[in-house]
């Protein structure tokens, strides 16, 4: 999500199959319907740095995205595609490095100017290890390529976002809104860390690097609960930057907040957020076991993260409510608070129909 509130959201599709060929006609027939940018999805042999004859990949190719092998390959992938004028995502993680390559090999082939480049790579290896699984390196030499990728891209590239850091697929792979947060937060300051260590980028340039951060966050279930996380991870991300770099967001033109629209959409939101939802967040949230899955992310900082939401300032007075109050009535209560009064409605008949059900029963 963007601080910016004047122009359309991108309009893409997740998209690739078969061979670089048949995604780029799938690509041009999107663009024709309105679609305003490309996402691409690879498949799992390219995903984990395998050419589609290796014996490996057999079964795999073109299944789950397209495969791309070498230079060829992309070319016909963006074939007709003014690349100037696209914003394109990739997602891939422990080949990231060498897809963007190609991608910027075939925008130098269009005569793109290489600042003109917009799109975003995944790149965030910190989660495979948690989450999905696609590494093809050992963490430390895996975590020198992202941090490499996001040198390059600050020096070279400066409309592009070079890591997309993803708590979605810790949700995914079982972790509540609380764990989500913390350990997505705590990436991100390994990745930041680890730039800054090895000096991969010069002083001067390290609030642009901090500023093209980007997450992908989950948006699951549990709708209320979801907001306070959202509001949750952009109070902690400004702070994040603000004090532990010294980037005060609003002295970044292209600061990537999590902060989005959701204030302005959801009437008589602002200035509650925080607390509410550091409020909710212990409510639902699960504070055990936070370190147990914990390979690579350094333990301290994502303990540090996870007590930092769970403790912030719920001085914030909730309604009557108490342990035994039923989970709807907490939503509608909260729902209240923030002044949605046709959600407070539904919510309350779906907690009169369910005590009514649990009666009967």
């Amino acid at each position: 999500m963007s601080t910016h509130r004047d122009k359309p959201w991108i309009f893409r599709t997740y998209a690739g199959h078969s061979s670089a060929q048949a995604s780029n006609a799938l690509y041009r027939s999107n663009l024709a319907k309105g679609q305003t940018g490309l996402s691409v999805a690879f498949d799992l042999p390219t995903q984990t740095g395998y050419d589609s004859d290796h014996p490996l990949a057999k079964g795999e190719v073109g299944k789950v995205g397209v495969p791309i092998g070498h230079l060829g390959d992309m070319r016909a992938l963006f074939d007709g595609l003014p690349l100037a004028k696209m914003n394109t995502s990739m997602t891939i993680n422990a080949p990231a490095a060498w897809l963007l390559a190609l991608y910027i090999a075939v925008a130098d082939e269009q005569g793109a100017p290489r600042a003109a480049l917009q799109g975003t790579t995944q790149n965030d290896i910190i989660k495979e290890y948690l989450a999905r699984g696609t590494y093809i390196f050992p963490p430390k030499p895996a975590l020198r390529l992202t941090t490499d990728t996001i040198a390059f891209t600050t020096a070279e590239l400066p409309k592009w976002n070079p890591i997309n850091l993803c708590s979605y697929h810790l949700q995914e792979a079982g972790a509540d809104a609380v764990e989500e947060a913390a350990f997505a937060l705590a990436a991100a300051i390994a990745v930041l860390d680890a730039a800054r260590t090895r000096n991969a980028i010069p002083s001067a340039e390290f609030s642009k690097a901090v500023g093209r951060i980007s997450f992908f966050v989950n948006s699951g279930v549990k709708f209320i609960t979801e907001i306070c996380k959202l509001r949750a991870m952009a109070e902690l991300w400004d702070e994040i930057a603000r004090e532990r770099y010294g980037v005060e967001p609003h002295q970044v033109p292209d600061f990537i907040a999590l902060r989005g629209d959701l204030s302005d959409k959801l009437p008589g939101a602002r200035g509650t957020g925080a607390k509410t939802a550091a409020a909710l967040l212990r409510r639902f949230g699960n504070l055990e076991d936070l370190l147990a899955t914990g390979r690579f992310v350094e333990e301290a900082e994502a303990l540090k993260l996870y007590k930092r939401i769970a403790t912030m300032d719920a001085s914030a007075p909730l309604p009557a409510l108490n342990d035994q109050t039923p989970t709807w009535d907490v939503a509608a209560a909260l729902a209240q608070e923030w002044g949605m009064t046709r959600l407070v409605r539904r919510l309350q008949e779906m907690g009169t129909a369910g005590a009514a059900a649990a009666t009967q029963q």
